[in-house]
């Protein structure tokens, strides 16, 4: 049986990824456009996360009622994602109107509330979701392991997720790779995608 495929974009807004805001280091090297079109052209899906400004975004009434240390949420979120700007998805990327984009409300796009996404994908016949974008260590992950948990196949791509730290970068691919899915690079999953004109010819 031939697997479907989607790249799961996940939260590359100017807060992450653009000057002037909270960056992640290597974001703005990610080799996501060059990843979408190998999909696109392999006959996958792209798809694009990202959670709306704080004011409507769930996460934040959870984290400061529970964390024992609300210093650390307003270090995450200082006032400058407030910003309308900051919403915005990273202008370097290229999407394409075929690209499903998806607003979620919680860290995971696949946990129940979040978003559709699941409904959406299920319902293109996706079976094989690449993850990229950031942060790794938070939303990347916990988009990736929810999407394990709801039985895809699921591929976290080490040179096209970012966060703040090598150290938590290599950490949070370590642990995925051991207990929840695979760890390629973008080259190695570009190689396992047959473009469609190739395999109308052979």
């Amino acid at each position: 049986m031939r697997r479907r495929a989607a790249l799961v974009v996940v939260d590359m807004q100017n807060h992450f990824v653009a000057e002037g805001f909270r960056p992640s280091p290597r974001a703005r090297s990610c080799h996501i456009n060059r990843l979408a079109r190998a999909m696109r052209a392999a006959g996958g899906q792209g798809c694009g996360s990202r959670r709306p400004r704080p004011a409507r975004w769930s996460i934040g009434a959870t984290t400061t009622n529970t964390c024992s240390r609300p210093s650390g949420w307003q270090s995450a979120w200082p006032a400058s994602t407030r910003a309308p700007k900051a919403s915005k998805l990273y202008p370097a990327l290229e999407p394409l109107p075929s690209d499903l984009r998806v607003k979620k409300i919680k860290y995971s796009a696949f946990i129940q509330g979040s978003s559709d996404i699941d409904a959406q994908l299920k319902a293109r016949g996706i079976d094989t979701v690449l993850i990229a974008g950031t942060a790794t260590n938070v939303c990347c992950e916990s988009t990736a392991r929810d999407a394990m948990l709801l039985d895809y196949r699921v591929i976290m791509l080490s040179d096209a997720n970012a966060t703040w730290s090598d150290e938590e970068h290599a950490a949070t691919l370590n642990s995925f790779m051991l207990f929840f899915g695979d760890v390629m690079t973008a080259d190695e999953a570009i190689g396992r995608l047959v473009p469609v004109a190739s395999r109308k010819r052979a």
